[in-house]
């Protein structure tokens, strides 16, 4: 059996990065992620460097462009990464504008090593289509051949199946890496399908322990909500990532002020404030051919979903300052969508700090609020009519606050029993990983009885 060693995301929800080692001489690396809210470090500079040994590592392999899975990509070439980067063909187009991001925030503000590290990436990347086998190392000891299959977490995700055959024995093993995985029925994306089978699966559990409600309710969640602080004149505030969970609430929302009668909704204006979402919603519409059925019906429809008439985006900082004082000021209602997806930075955290205090407005979550961040602040203590902290400041919450996990772009506990069980071969070992604790212990002891109702053995590793 083939070792596989975490260089995080194995008891953390962020920093995902593994490795698989083929042999003495030959490895492959699956992510490079950042670490985020309590996983990340005190000394994150510390933290962010790449102290293992790649000298091994014939090709990295991203499953998707999320921050928490690419973000230490700037680390790696700096140690002297020279290998592959491969992915799908949508994240080929995505990556270079998420790395450009992640080098100007939290690596170097100098253009020209931006540049020059941008251009170092493009010659790196190779795209590979979904479905189609792909040789990553051939030497004397072994062959390993992948394939990216798609995940539906956010555009260009996948899911990794590696095939790797003994030169000298012939013996052949199977491993996948599930990436972070979508929940069924997201707006978009296909859902993800099960692969044949493996030897190995390495199991993302962020929601190990919880299940999403259907999209009808999250639906009716998410229009009650705004519908809310329209009734008090007040701004939604939706905290989300500029990739993945933005365009989802785009699609939902074009499709409740298309099928609404209501005159409000008609003149509710929903603000894209972040130049890089902007960037992104860009690159989703080009990617159009990469939409599920149900949005390739709205676009035969004549609709747009990503691009239509009460959508505004906000791009330079000062037009950003004059949003969140007009806002704050009159109570317009309106919908905004802002970065970061967890409170932790951001454009967002300026409407928060403006918005908070004001029973009129809402926050509203659609994703995951990582332990330790002001997003887990605020979700938890807000409805308790606390407080949180924002750059030093006590700020009393008295805005709503509302939690939708069935936006959430991974799947729930059944989603992942459901990956397991939908295999003609089932895994002999599981790993799990990028998920907290109680999430990793609920997904172990379900995966487990699941394989004794059918008389099978299992070993689950989950790192305590």
């Amino acid at each position: 059996m083939l070792d596989i060693i975490h260089h995080g995301g194995a008891t953390e929800v962020t920093g995902s990065c593994h490795q698989l080692i083929l042999n003495n001489e030959h490895s492959l690396l699956i992510d490079c992620g950042l670490f985020q809210g309590e996983d990340a470090a005190e000394d994150t500079f510390e933290q962010l460097q790449i102290e293992f040994d790649i000298s091994t590592v014939q090709a990295l392999i991203i499953t998707h462009v999320h921050i928490d899975h690419v973000g230490r990509l700037p680390y790696l070439l700096a140690a002297g990464f020279k290998g592959p980067i491969i992915c799908s063909e949508p994240s080929a187009k995505l990556l270079p504008l998420v790395i450009e991001g992640a080098l100007k925030i939290g690596f170097t503000r100098n253009a020209d090593l931006i540049n020059r590290f941008q251009a170092q990436l493009e010659s790196q990347i190779i795209s590979v289509p979904y479905g189609k086998w792909h040789r990553v190392a051939t030497n004397t000891i072994g062959t390993a051949r992948i394939k990216l299959k798609r995940a539906g977490h956010i555009l260009g995700s996948c899911y990794v199946e590696i095939a790797y055959q003994a030169t000298d024995t012939g013996e052949k093993e199977r491993i996948v890496f599930s990436g972070d995985l979508g929940a069924p029925h997201a707006p978009l994306l296909p859902a993800p399908k099960s692969p044949n089978g493996c030897n190995q699966l390495v199991l993302e559990s962020t929601y190990g322990n919880r299940t999403h409600p259907d999209r009808r309710q999250r639906r009716a969640v998410l229009k009650k909500a705004i519908e809310q602080a329209l009734a008090n004149g007040g701004t939604v505030m939706v905290p989300a990532f500029s990739i993945g969970r933005t365009q989802e609430l785009l699609y939902e929302l074009e499709g409740i002020i298309n099928d609404t009668k209501s005159s409000q909704w008609k003149k509710l204006e929903i603000i894209v404030d972040s130049p890089l979402a902007a960037r992104f919603t860009k690159v989703y519409r080009e990617l159009k051919p990469y939409w599920d059925e149900e949005a390739q019906k709205r676009l035969k429809g004549g609709r747009h979903p990503l691009n239509f008439a009460s959508l505004y985006t906000v791009n330079s900082h000062a037009e950003h300052e004059q949003t969140v004082e007009y806002l704050a000021k009159t109570g317009r209602p309106a919908v905004v969508i802002a970065a970061s997806g967890m409170c932790a930075g951001g454009r967002i955290m300026n409407y928060l700090k403006a918005m908070l205090r004001d029973a009129r407005h809402q926050v509203l979550f659609v994703g995951y609020q990582g332990a330790g961040t002001p997003g887990r602040a605020i979700q938890q203590y807000g409805p308790q009519g606390g407080w949180v902290e924002i750059d030093g400041q006590r700020i009393d919450i008295k805005a709503g606050v509302t939690s939708i996990s069935g936006y959430s772009a991974h799947a729930d506990q059944q989603d992942l029993l459901n990956f397991v069980k939908r295999m003609r071969r089932w895994p002999n070992t599981i790993h799990l990983v990028h998920g907290d604790q109680d999430a990793r212990a609920a997904l172990k002891s379900k995966l487990k009885a699941m394989y004794e109702r059918k008389g099978r053995e299992v070993r689950v590793a989950s790192s305590s």
